[in-house]
């Protein structure tokens, strides 16, 4: 990218490098990050919103590249359900990301080249490592709520089982304690896309000047079926043709639906690295939150005084009801305070992206009623 990139940008770790899950440090890296709204006086209105696989920081406003609407832009903002009159929001890229956070595809300091697949293996854990020490930097000690859906969901539980006592309200959306084979197996085919483009360059595509983008497009398409659910599919496209009457007997986009994939391929390329792409679903597959707690995932949350609000989508086949429900009797298990919703919606897993009106009145809901316990100042007009 030509431009710098608009936001902020802070070098962590100087005096107490980030060790990571590898058992590699990192040292003086730089973490990329957006805010909205104010920081009270008590520090004590901050929101965390940790993104997905292939979000950014870049929330509620036009995205840098793109020109699109942040990915967040329905929720984020004076008034929304993460109303930036009443709350302080960050969102930081996440470790490994491409969007000016440390990754493979920024410089390598001892070396003075990009990293490429030098970058050191990261786990969901060592992302939220990172993000910790960006709140100690901001002076944070405390966060009123971290939240996030599917990869950033994930993060939400390692927030709320590796710092308890920072979280008042924990609000994990469309996820999962960890990756089922399923989700491994899709992720395997978008990386060997990847990785079988000629101009991948074995990871050292920045050194030949080139970019998998053939590779990176076909993994989009492969994980956006993901997002989708069936329905959704058959009643947006179903069979019908693009711009022709009739098949062309050939291998052209002559259905609606391999038009939309393949736009939403190429149009992904123009954002997003490769690498970034391998490094980040390796970490979510590596997730596994119960594994560290002797395998049972309620010792996660042993303890925790935190509030939980957990919500997944009827339709969602990705990240199911079924495993944000294991996540629920983790926490009553250990007697945690916790909600659930499951939210009815045909938009697959998506619906955490889109306009659902049911998802913003329950997550709203949770937040006024966290925000009265935390002693924060209601809504205007509530």
């Amino acid at each position: 990218m030509s431009q710098p990139l608009p936001g902020y940008r802070v070098r962590l770790g100087h005096e107490t490098p980030l060790r990571l899950d590898c058992g590699v440090e990192l040292s003086d890296f730089t973490v990329a990050y957006q805010t909205y709204g104010r920081l009270n006086a008590a520090r004590s209105n901050a929101i965390l919103i940790c993104h997905a696989l292939t979000g950014d920081q870049y929330v509620a406003e036009p995205h840098p590249v793109t020109g699109k609407e942040g990915w967040w832009h329905m929720m984020v903002g004076p008034g929304k359900v993460l109303d930036t009159d009443r709350y302080f929001v960050v969102c930081p890229n996440i470790l490994g990301g491409c969007m000016g956070t440390i990754g493979p595809k920024e410089i390598n300091p001892a070396t003075g080249k990009p990293w490429g697949l030098t970058f050191p293996v990261i786990s969901i854990a060592d992302m939220v490592r990172a993000q910790a020490m960006l709140m100690d930097h901001l002076g944070i000690d405390n966060l009123f709520a971290v939240t996030g859906g599917s990869i950033g969901g994930m993060q939400v539980l390692e927030w709320a089982a590796l710092y308890p006592a920072r979280v008042f309200a924990a609000v994990p959306i469309a996820t999962a304690a960890h990756h089922t084979a399923q989700n491994i197996a899709f992720h395997e085919v978008g990386r060997q896309a990847i990785m079988a483009d000629p101009d991948w360059h074995g990871g050292d595509y920045q050194a030949h000047g080139a970019r998998p983008h053939r590779g990176l497009a076909v993994a989009r398409m492969a994980a956006h079926i993901t997002y989708l659910s069936e329905k959704a599919l058959q009643e947006k496209f179903g069979r019908k043709l693009q711009n022709r009457a009739a098949v062309s007997w050939g291998f052209d986009a002559d259905f609606q639906v391999e038009s939309y994939l393949r736009h939403q391929g190429s149009t992904f390329v123009d954002r997003f690295d490769a690498n970034s792409y391998l490094y980040i679903t390796r970490a979510a597959d590596y997730f596994d939150l119960a594994e560290r707690y002797g395998g049972v995932l309620a010792h996660a949350f042993r303890g925790t005084a935190t509030r939980f609000c957990l919500m997944s989508f009827t339709s969602d086949w990705l990240y199911p009801t079924e495993e944000n429900r294991k996540i629920m009797h983790a926490l009553n298990a250990v007697a945690a305070n916790v909600s659930f919703a499951e939210i009815v919606s045909d938009n697959g897993h998506d619906s955490f992206l889109l306009d659902e009106p049911e998802f913003h009145r329950v997550f709203e809901g949770f937040l006024d009623g966290a925000a009265e316990h935390r002693g924060l100042p209601r809504k205007s007009g509530q």
